[in-house]
């Protein structure tokens, strides 16, 4: 079973210092995660769209748009203008000298050598060793697994707001560049809505995410191949492997395996014995006696006889016990073959349980959200339909305090009929209101009068 290589690195390739140019080297998709990688203004931000759209060579036929159009620039200053600008207006109505105040917030934080424009991740599967065999067919079905990659992220980090995402056929391996702005909310010094990645991505989340990610990547992968691929080994904060112990059968393994030590040692203990009978054999040879009748013959006692025999017949056995432990060796090496398969079915099968119990975990995550989002829209509801109960008692008292002047004989001014002519013209009353008042009647009967 084949095993891939899954990396997820925070970092932009056209923002690089020496130290992290010469690490990048090292490492198969050229990237690093190092903090000053971050995408620092828009001058940087325009090569990185540059680079992932390859408008330097206009070669865009190997490339793939997952999310976002043809200039990540300009996708990520249309995410600024939709994630901050209500947060920035607000900011601006608590400013009461001109230039504290933000024009821009894009071109604020471009100019802010403190603060991070946006964030690249390039996520990659598989190194060139493994993508050299493979056709062009089969490598663009990779942009079922990057779409889901993305949708992943976005599960994951959801304060992380992707812009774009574009999927790279041209170079090594199938790889994806994702740009994105980390948000960090509630702030209390300046706009409550800001640019945050020192707060959404740390060394620890970092190490979390790339976890979260491969495990997902793997069983994407396998479903959409139909393959049975693992990833390759991690070295540092990986899942564990799952013992042979953990296995069904590995009882009867293990009870095979222990006969079979025994009857190795049965056999070391019997091949040690007929050493010692071999060399009490060629002794008794080399000492036998000459027959004087003639030369060529050799006197041979009973009791060397009875040693002869019993030495043939321990070698016969040996010989029987040999053939059994050929067996053995090949029940052995069967046995080996099993553990490794059953080892690797329950590696593959364990990444599949856990890619499916972190989506569990994080839909469930979004569904508590979700049901305390609806508890309070509820109780804004109650809250907006008691406000109606009352406006609609209010209007009907007036109605009925208007019906009352209009119809009420001993009074002979007709100033209420005017106001209901001007609430009437003003859209305030319609028809229906002005029905209930039986204005119409009214009006008749003054010019009968």
């Amino acid at each position: 079973m084949s095993e891939l290589a899954y990396s997820l690195h925070l970092g932009s390739d056209k923002n690089r210092k020496n130290i992290s140019k010469q690490n990048g080297k090292n490492n198969i998709s050229g990237t690093t995660s190092l903090p000053n990688n971050a995408i620092q203004n828009a001058r940087q931000l325009s090569k990185v769209d540059k680079h992932n759209y390859r408008k330097y060579d206009n070669e865009q036929e190997l490339i793939e748009i997952v999310r976002g159009t043809s200039s990540p620039f300009e996708d990520v200053r249309n995410l600024y203008l939709k994630e901050f600008e209500e947060a920035r207006l607000e900011y601006n109505k608590l400013q009461t000298r001109p230039s504290r105040m933000i024009n821009n917030y894009f071109e604020n934080v471009s100019n802010n050598e403190k603060k991070d424009l946006a964030c690249e991740i390039i996520i990659e599967l598989g190194d060139k060793e493994y993508w050299d065999t493979k056709d062009e067919t089969f490598k663009k079905k990779m942009s079922e697994v990057y779409k889901k990659q993305v949708g992943d992220l976005e599960l994951l980090v959801p304060n992380f707001k992707i812009a774009s995402a574009i999927i790279h056929y041209d170079e090594t391996s199938p790889h994806m560049h994702i740009v994105g702005v980390p948000i960090k909310e509630k702030n209390k010094n300046g706009m409550s809505k800001q640019v945050g990645k020192s707060d959404v991505f740390t060394k620890e989340s970092l190490i979390k995410l790339q976890d979260n990610m491969r495990t997902l990547c793997i069983e994407e992968f396998n479903e959409e191949y139909n393959l049975n691929t693992s990833l390759k080994k991690k070295q540092k904060g990986r899942n564990r492997d799952i013992h042979v112990s953990d296995m069904d059968n590995y009882i009867e393994m293990k009870k095979q395996l222990e006969k079979n030590t025994e009857s190795l040692e049965k056999a070391n203990k019997k091949s040690l014995e007929l050493k010692q009978n071999s060399k009490d054999i060629k002794n008794k040879i080399e000492s036998l006696k000459v027959s004087k009748l003639n030369k060529d013959n050799y006197i041979l006692s009973k009791e060397d006889k009875e040693s002869f025999i019993d030495f043939i017949n321990n070698v016969d056995n040996i010989n029987k016990e040999y053939d059994k432990i050929q067996t053995l060796s090949t029940t052995l090496t069967n046995v080996d073959e099993q553990i490794k398969d059953k080892n690797d079915k329950i590696k593959t099968l364990t990444e599949n349980n856990d890619a499916l119990n972190l989506r569990i975990n994080k839909l469930n995550n979004l569904i508590k959200d979700k049901d305390e989002e609806i508890s309070f829209l509820k109780s804004k509801i109650n809250e907006l339909k008691d406000t109606l109960e009352y406006w609609q008692d209010k209007f009907n008292k007036i109605i009925l305090f208007i019906h009352g002047k209009i119809h009420n004989w001993f009074d002979k001014d007709d100033k209420y009929i005017d106001v209901v002519n001007e609430m009437y013209q003003d859209n305030i009353l319609d028809d229906g209101d002005i029905n209930d008042l039986d204005l119409t009647s009214k009006e008749k009967d003054d010019f009968e009068i």
